[in-house]
């Protein structure tokens, strides 16, 4: 198996510099992969890749992107 990112949408600053303001698709929770806690409840499991998170966050970088890690199967390579 392979891991796979999967775009779900973006993070940014807010305008004045106080929160962080997500933006997820709305189609990507209907495809997104889901998992269930023990009391049954049921979550989407997203990342945002630390180190561009700091970057965001110190005023480096604008946005980031917000993704989803789900196993795919492995291309085959033929000859």
């Amino acid at each position: 198996m392979v891991v796979e990112s999967r775009l779900m949408g973006f993070v940014r600053r807010s305008r004045n510099g106080g929160a962080i303001k997500l933006s997820i698709a709305r189609d990507a929770f209907s495809s997104a992969e889901k998992y269930q806690s023990s009391d049954g409840t049921e979550y989407v499991g997203m990342v945002i890749n630390l180190n561009k998170l700091r970057s965001l966050l110190t005023g480096e970088q604008e946005v980031t992107a917000i993704s989803q890690l789900v196993e795919a199967p492995a291309q085959n390579a033929s000859p």
